[in-house]
């Protein structure tokens, strides 16, 4: 402490040290008291690139993490080098390396949880080589802590490097969660069989048999050019829609609920949207969530309007890595609350995309196609009873994520030209016309 300080002070005070983190592009990061500092740390979570000067120090994970994408390594011997150095990158580089700080913080140092993961995963690889995730893995979004290489060692198998890979699905699972104990060639489960079937892209239908009754015959059920499978889950609570079986092969499921309405065409062009956007949900019932200020709460919303921050899966595709994540690697919490009130399964599958992805799912044709989604003639109080339900998911999902990780939007996908003037045998998706 000298006659300097005082001076040091007041110039300090002038400023907001977390806003001028955020406004730099470069942040001098010096040793401390040791090689390491807190600096370091600093500008990951504020998107400023790091300029290290502490020769000799090992960057934490390095023997996993490609730190040249994210930092510019400096020589404390060479001080007066580093502006000439931090002016020869480019705009382009310089967008690159921001956004690669940001991903490394969120996915790795972000939380004391998350460096213990990322410690103990580490340790993994270390004692199992031929089961760690690869490098290109732990450096590219969302990281190697949710591609778990549990799930696989190869980013084929991952909904996040599909489009970067060339990946695109030709074909997709139909899972139908049924609660019917009788099937008849009128009904709802068998019309909605038939109509699936009759998809370009079909690979085979999976039917989630959750009545008490035994299975009904092979006789009773549609006659059909692809393969129908009937399973008994072993469990009935809507966990068991998300359950990993090895009956479905492909990447692709399109969730179904028995009675929703949808004919040949809407799945078609829902699938060809999907494979444009295999990392997020895409489907028709869409939902909302809002803030409550009188509350202060978020709250469930199932009004129709241009907003949505949630796809149903009672009618939608996502990405069959979903439910490994689903039933490994949710919280307890979130299986317990499904088990206890027998639904919202399809709210917490949003919660956990949302989270993995930060990305708002799809939604396809106007809500107005979808007006008499359910043939279910539900009472009124039956209807307030379900809402009341889910809202308290919502309040038990925040409180177990810690945050509201869903994402509004209002993009919508729709074949705009399918009532082009030509002729019906000419349109891709006749179908929809009406």
């Amino acid at each position: 402490m000298d006659h300097r300080c005082d001076k040091d002070n007041e110039e300090y005070d002038k400023y907001d040290y977390e806003e001028l983190l955020k406004n730099a592009t470069f942040c001098l990061t010096p040793r401390g008291r040791r090689l390491g500092s807190y600096r370091f740390l600093e500008s990951l979570q504020a998107g400023c690139i790091p300029v290290l000067l502490s020769n000799g120090w090992e960057l934490p994970f390095s023997e996993v993490i490609d730190w040249s994408k994210a930092l510019i390594q400096g020589d404390e011997r060479l001080l007066t080098e580093i502006p000439s150095v931090v002016r020869s990158y480019s705009k382009e580089q310089i967008l690159a390396m921001k956004q690669q700080t940001l991903f490394l913080w969120e996915a790795y140092f972000s939380s004391v949880e998350k460096i213990m993961l990322t410690t103990l995963e580490v340790i993994r690889s270390r004692l199992f080589p031929n089961k760690a995730a690869i490098t290109p893995i732990w450096n590219t979004f969302p990281g190697a802590l949710v591609a778990r290489p549990q799930y696989s060692t190869d980013p084929n198998d991952f909904p996040f490097y599909n489009l970067k890979l060339g990946i695109v699905e030709d074909k997709f699972t139909a899972v139908i969660h049924t609660t019917t104990s009788i099937v008849k060639e009128s009904s709802a489960l068998s019309r909605l069989i038939k109509n699936v079937a009759l998809s370009k892209f079909i690979s085979k239908i999976v039917v989630l048999w959750t009545s008490d009754a035994p299975i009904a015959h092979n006789k009773r059920w549609p006659q059909i050019s692809v393969p129908l499978v009937i399973v008994r889950p072993e469990t009935k609570t809507g966990n068991s829609r998300f359950v990993p079986r090895t009956v479905i092969e492909t990447s692709a499921i399109l969730s179904l609920d028995e009675d929703i309405k949808l004919n040949s065409d809407e799945i078609d062009f829902a699938f060809s949207a999907w494979r444009m956007f295999p990392d997020r949900i895409v489907g028709f019932p869409a939902r909302d969530h809002y803030w409550d200020s009188g509350k202060s709460q978020w709250a469930y919303s199932s009004t129709w309007s241009d907003q949505f921050s949630m796809i149903l899966t009672s009618g939608a595709f996502y990405h069959r890595f979903y439910n490994f994540q689903y039933t490994h690697n949710l919280p307890p919490r979130v299986h317990r609350m499904v088990e206890h009130y027998g639904t919202c399964e399809d709210l917490a599958m949003n919660f956990l995309v949302a989270d993995i992805t930060r990305k708002p799912p799809i939604k396809i044709l106007p809500q107005k196609t979808f007006e008499n989604l359910y043939s279910r003639n539900v009472k009124y109080s039956k209807l307030v009873q379900l809402f009341e339900i889910r809202q308290r998911c919502m309040e038990s999902l925040v409180d177990i994520f810690g945050y509201m990780p869903l994402v509004k939007s209002q993009i919508r996908m729709d074949p705009l030209l399918y009532k082009d003037p030509v002729s019906n045998l000419r349109k891709q998706y006749r179908l929809l016309e009406g």
